[in-house]
């Protein structure tokens, strides 16, 4: 009896589910080819860099790339930089998803809505930001909301859709359950909506995090007197390449980072599925 209940511990704190291992087994694939492609990477980089096709200002190598890093991070260029982009990055990628997320649910509950919006939404998907960022930027001129507005519009349409079609994927005999039950549009939206679309929104929202931080790029290319993308423009201007490529594995950082963020509220929210 005391053994068949230890099992039963066991079996509980260490699930043992099919979803699982197989999410197991995919993390510990990706912890083991992550750090050799990044290594086969660089050694391809610095084989390009040596074999002399291209001078040094068009494309140095990685240990040259390191050590502009390391100053721009001394002197503080980069930090100051970067900690601008952020900025940029998580309030438009916070505004974005926000409105997304309310219109999204107004398009999926109101077929009079999506019929009224859904050509707007598509004729703004049609026209490039990088075309209406100078636009922006003379409208609201060339400070932070400029900027924030334009990553929350690249932002914006991903996680829209997102939460319209998780919405919409939500079974209708769950929702008769829930009316049968007397529940009112707070209980349902809390207990049934949300659950049942948020592994499509947070999809979106993945897509949302990565496409942010291009939005504050443009923006910054556009006009900015600080940012990333401003010390790209002035890198490229001084043919400062080791400086470019250091702004730019920066922004790869910053994508990375919140794209892990994502993946982490993923993990954490759906974690019940793992049960399932």
């Amino acid at each position: 009896m005391n053994g068949s209940h230890a099992i039963d511990s066991h079996s509980t704190l260490t699930p043992n589910t099919p979803a699982a291992r197989r999410r197991a087994g995919f993390f510990s694939l990706r912890m083991l080819f992550l750090p050799l492609s990044i290594l086969a990477g660089l050694a391809f980089w610095a084989f390009l860099a040596r074999i002399q096709w291209l001078p040094e200002f068009i494309l140095p190598g990685p240990g040259r790339v390191a050590l502009r890093l390391g100053q721009a991070i001394l002197d503080g260029t980069l930090p100051r930089h970067a900690a601008a982009t952020l900025l940029e990055v998580v309030l438009g990628l916070a505004a974005g998803s926000f409105c997304a997320t309310i219109l999204g649910y107004a398009i999926a509950r109101s077929p009079a809505v999506e019929r009224l919006l859904s050509p707007y939404l598509v004729a703004s998907q049609a026209v490039p930001v990088v075309a209406i960022a100078p636009l922006l930027v003379i409208w609201f001129g060339p400070g932070l909301f400029s900027k924030v507005l334009i990553c929350a519009l690249i932002v914006f349409f991903p996680v829209l859709v997102n939460t319209a079609v998780g919405l919409r994927a939500v079974p209708q005999n769950l929702r008769d359950l829930m009316r049968s039950l007397h529940s009112t549009r707070w209980q349902m939206l809390r207990h049934l909506e949300i659950p049942a679309a948020l592994p499509v929104f947070l999809a979106g929202l993945r897509v949302g995090a990565t496409l942010s931080v291009i939005g504050a790029v443009v923006g910054e290319f556009v006009a900015a007197e600080r940012g990333l993308g401003f010390l790209i423009n002035v890198a490229r201007g001084q043919f400062d390449t080791p400086l470019v490529f250091a702004a730019v594995l920066t922004l790869i950082a910053m994508a990375l980072l919140l794209y892990a963020l994502v993946l982490l509220a993923e993990r954490s929210l759906l974690r019940w599925q793992d049960r399932s």
